[in-house]
């Protein structure tokens, strides 16, 4: 019988996988919102994303417990979060609200700036900001 940490693998994949996903859709999104297009309207594009995300966000919970790292107890880790929550506040600012154009393209590349740090992170799990 495997233990719950001989599926790090899977799990860390999976997570990956939702952050390739999110990703996409956060793009395609915002591509869409810019172009003021129909498709924005449809219940897949506004449903999608949450359940891709809902996911990411247990399996990103499942790796900090099999990893034994977490938020505000390890400095990387809670740079991560708060990047993470920056890459949302950002996303959201980008897809919603009656802001103009330059506002919300300068607020997806923001976006996508904290994503990279996020990733920037979880790859070498050094802090950068909070060092």
């Amino acid at each position: 019988m495997e233990t719950f940490y001989s599926l790090y693998p899977a799990v860390k994949h999976t997570h990956l996988t939702f952050i390739l996903l999110s990703v996409v859709f956060f793009i395609t999104r915002f591509v869409l919102h810019m172009r003021q297009s129909p498709v924005m309207d449809k219940k897949f594009i506004k449903v999608a994303p949450h359940v891709i995300d809902t996911f990411l966000l247990l399996s990103g919970l499942t790796l900090c417990f099999m990893i034994k790292q977490y938020p505000f107890v390890d400095a990387w880790m809670t740079e991560k979060f708060l990047a993470v929550l920056a890459y949302i506040g950002l996303g959201v600012m980008a897809l919603k609200g009656d802001r103009n154009k330059f506002f919300k393209i300068f607020a997806f590349l923001g976006a996508i700036g904290w994503l990279v740090l996020a990733a920037r992170l979880a790859h070498f799990k050094q802090v950068v900001l909070m060092g």
